[in-house]
C-alpha cells in the first residue's frame, strides 16, 4: 500500500471509490494520478438543494447550543485526522506539509469558535416611542448555503463557512474546486463519523445537512442560480465572483465573495529590515505565491531600497524549493502547467513594460519529484503598470521605490483589488496614518507583520475588486442568518407610530 492510499483509507476513502469516476485528479507534487472521481451533472443540483431545504426545516428548530454540539464534534474528528487530512491538502494541493497541517488547525480553529458562538447569537432591543410596546431586533436561521471553494485552500475556507452556517441553523452544498475534489470527500466522511457519534449521544440530526457536489462551472453556475439557496459564498477570480454576484443578484439572494487580491508591504527608512525579509519571503512565496494573500508588491523607501533589495535576493537563492511532503521543503510545486504557463507569460510582460527580473523566474528541475517547480520571482518596477493590476497566482514579487508616505499609500491604493496589507515601521505616526480611514484601503490592514497568515478571530475579507465578503470570525456570523424586528404590544391601547391618527 502506497503512502497516499494509506492516507486516503484512513480518511475512509477505498481504493474503489476513486477507481472509476470522469474526473481524473493529479497531485502536483509529481503529476502521479492520485485518482478518479465521478462528477455530478447539473440535475443533481436541484436534487441537493431538495435535501438541503428538508434537512433546513429540522435543523432550523434545533437549538443553537445543540447544533455547537455536533460541530464540537466534527472538530473532534478533525482532531483525530489532523495529520492524514494535513497530508492529503499536501498531496492534492501541492502546499507544503506544514501548511497542510496549518490548514486544518485552521478547521478545528473556526469549530471551536464556532461552538462558543452557538451560546452568543445575539439580538438587540429597542426603544419604542409607544407606550406599553417592546421592540427587539431578532437573528433566524438563513437556509442552504452554497460553498465554491478553490484549489489553494481546498478544506479551510468551506470549514470557514460550514462551521458558523451549522450553528447558525444552514445546511450546507459544498462545490470544491475540480482540481481538488479528494480532500472534499474526506471532510464529508469526517462528517458523517461526527454524525455517528452525534446520534449515540441521544441527538437528532437530519440527513443531508452537508453534502458534496463535484464538478466544473456548469454545477457552480446551477447553485449561484437557483432560488432556494438563499446565500452562495464563492472563493476564486474576480472573474469569478462577478459571474456569480451577477447571477445571485439577478435573483435577489446574497452572495458573499472572497475573490482576487493584489497585496502590498510597504517598508519605511525606520524598519527592522531583518524582520521584514522574513515577513516577506513568507508572504511572498508561500503556497508558491498560490495565495489570496500573497504578497504581490514592495514599496521600499528610496534610501533602504539597495539594503533591503540585496538581501531578498540573497535570501531568495537559498529557498528549498522541492517535494513539499519532505520537511526541509519551504516552496513546493504550482498546482499544473496552466499556471506555469501564466507565470512564463506575466514575466515575459513585465519585462515588455519595463521590469528587470532580480531572481528567480525560471522552472526548477533538479532535485524534484515531477510536477510544475520554479524558482520564485522578484522584478524591479518603475511604475505600477498594467501587468501589475493583475493578479497573477504564482511567486511573483515586484519591488518599487517611493520618496514620501503619501506617495507610498496612494501607490499602495492605486490597484482594482483591495485584500490584505501591511507596513513595516518603527515609526507611531506612519503605523496609525497607514491604519486611518485616509489610509490602506483593504479589508486587512498590518503593522510588522507580513500581509499572509490571518487569524480566524478576524473578519476575513476586503474591498474593491477582492468582492467586499467576510468570513470566519467576528460578526461575519450574520451573513448566515435573516434579521427580524420584532414589536410586541403589551397595552391595552393601540397607538400608531410618529404620532399618526386614523380614528372612525
Amino acid at each position: 500500500m502506497t503512502t497516499h492510499e494509506k492516507i486516503l483509507k484512513n480518511l475512509g476513502i477505498a481504493a474503489a471509490d476513486i477507481a472509476r469516476g470522469d474526473l481524473e485528479v493529479r497531485s502536483p507534487i509529481d503529476g502521479k494520478k492520485i485518482g478518479s472521481v465521478r462528477q455530478h451533472k447539473v440535475a443533481d443540483v436541484a436534487k441537493a438543494v431538495t435535501k438541503a431545504q428538508a434537512a433546513f426545516r429540522e435543523w432550523r428548530a434545533v437549538p443553537a447550543p445543540v447544533r455547537g454540539e455536533f460541530v464540537r464534534l466534527f472538530g473532534e474528528e478533525l482532531r483525530a485526522a489532523k495529520d492524514d487530512l494535513g497530508k492529503l491538502v499536501t498531496l492534492e494541493c501541492g502546499k507544503i506539509l506544514s501548511e497542510g497541517l496549518g490548514e486544518v488547525q485552521e478547521m478545528i480553529d473556526i469549530c471551536d469558535y464556532a461552538v462558543g458562538l452557538s451560546r452568543q447569537l445575539y439580538g438587540l432591543t429597542i426603544a419604542s416611542e409607544r407606550p406599553g410596546h417592546h421592540m427587539r431586533e431578532i437573528w433566524h436561521p438563513l437556509g442552504p448555503v452554497a460553498v465554491i471553494s478553490a484549489f489553494n485552500f481546498p478544506v479551510a475556507v468551506w470549514c470557514w463557512n460550514a462551521a458558523l452556517a451549522l450553528v447558525c441553523g444552514d445546511p450546507v452544498i459544498w462545490k470544491p474546486s475540480e482540481k481538488t475534489p479528494i480532500t472534499a470527500l474526506a471532510c464529508q466522511n469526517l462528517f458523517e463519523r461526527a454524525v455517528k457519534k452525534f446520534k449515540k449521544a441521544g441527538h437528532k440530526i437530519p440527513d443531508s445537512l452537508s453534502q458534496v457536489l463535484i464538478g466544473g462551472r456548469d454545477i457552480g453556475v446551477a447553485l449561484a442560480g437557483h432560488k432556494e439557496i438563499p446565500l452562495v459564498s464563492a472563493t476564486g477570480s474576480t472573474a469569478m465572483g462577478r459571474d456569480v454576484g451577477a447571477r445571485v443578484g439577478a435573483r435577489l439572494g446574497r452572495s458573499l465573495l472572497e475573490l482576487g487580491g493584489n497585496n502590498a508591504m510597504i517598508v519605511s527608512p525606520s524598519a527592522d529590515l531583518e524582520m521584514a525579509v522574513r515577513a516577506i519571503l513568507f508572504g511572498a512565496v508561500g503556497t508558491c505565491g498560490q495565495r489570496c494573500t500573497s504578497l504581490r508588491r514592495l514599496i521600499v523607501h528610496e534610501g533602504i531600497y539597495g539594503a533591503l533589495v540585496k538581501a531578498l535576493v540573497k535570501a531568495y537563492g537559498q529557498i528549498r524549493v522541492g517535494d513539499p511532503l519532505d520537511g526541509k521543503t519551504l516552496v513546493g510545486p504550482l498546482i499544473d502547467k496552466a499556471a506555469f504557463d501564466a507565470m512564463q507569460k506575466t514575466l515575459k510582460q513585465a519585462q515588455k513594460e519595463g521590469g528587470k527580473i532580480l531572481v528567480g523566474g525560471g522552472r526548477v528541475t533538479k532535485n524534484v519529484p515531477g510536477g510544475f517547480y520554479v524558482a520564485p520571482a522578484i522584478v524591479e518596477m518603475k511604475k505600477q503598470s498594467a501587468v501589475v493590476m493583475h493578479e497573477t497566482f504564482a511567486p511573483i514579487l515586484y519591488v518599487f521605490k517611493y520618496t514620501d508616505m503619501e506617495r507610498a499609500i496612494a501607490m499602495h491604493n492605486d490597484v482594482p483589488q483591495g485584500l490584505s496589507s501591511c507596513i513595516f515601521t518603527e515609526n507611531v505616526r506612519e503605523a496609525e496614518r497607514f491604519l486611518s480611514a485616509t489610509g490602506s484601503d483593504c479589508g486587512i490592514a498590518n503593522v510588522n507583520i507580513g500581509t499572509s497568515g490571518a487569524e480566524i478571530g478576524g473578519a476575513f475579507g476586503g474591498e474593491k475588486d477582492t468582492g467586499g465578503g467576510r468570513e470566519s470570525g467576528s460578526d461575519s456570523w450574520k451573513a448566515y442568518m435573516r434579521r427580524q424586528t420584532q414589536t410586541v404590544n403589551y397595552s391595552d391601547a393601540l397607538p400608531l407610530a410618529q404620532g399618526v391618527k386614523f380614528e372612525l
